[in-house]
Formats: structure tokens, C-alpha cells, sequence
């Protein structure tokens, strides 16, 4: 619910710091990381994901990401 420019959404996070998990929508989906930052106010997070041999922090939102 919006009420004078604030959200109250309340979301259901159940992921920690540097846990693995799978991309599931978007450019990025079907690759894994860790979860390197987690933003609750912007709902994002940034996952550590191998690219050309390099590990290369990826910002997605929270509906983007699912456990292994």
C-alpha cells in the first residue's frame, strides 16, 4: 500500500550474505552467485556471478532470485 509517497509492502526475504543462489528471470537468468549486499528499503540485491572468468557483482530485484 502507498500512502503519502511511502510503501508499506511487506516482503518475504528469506535469503543471507553470501548465500548461492539461481538467477531465474532477466539477462542474467539460469546463472548462480552469492549474494554480496542486500538493500531491503530498494528491495535489490547484488549477486556475484562468473562471467568470462570473472566474478562480476549484478544488481537484481528481490522476485529475481531463488534458493538452490
Amino acid at each position: 500500500m502507498k500512502h503519502m509517497g511511502m510503501d508499506n509492502e511487506v516482503v518475504d526475504f528469506d535469503f543471507e550474505l553470501h548465500e548461492t543462489v539461481r538467477v531465474n528471470e532477466g539477462p542474467f537468468a539460469d546463472y548462480t552467485g552469492a549474494i554480496e549486499e542486500i538493500d531491503v528499503e530498494k528491495k535489490k540485491v547484488s549477486v556475484l556471478v562468473d562471467m568470462f572468468g570473472r566474478e562480476t557483482p549484478v544488481e537484481l530485484d528481490f522476485h529475481q532470485i531463488e534458493k538452490l
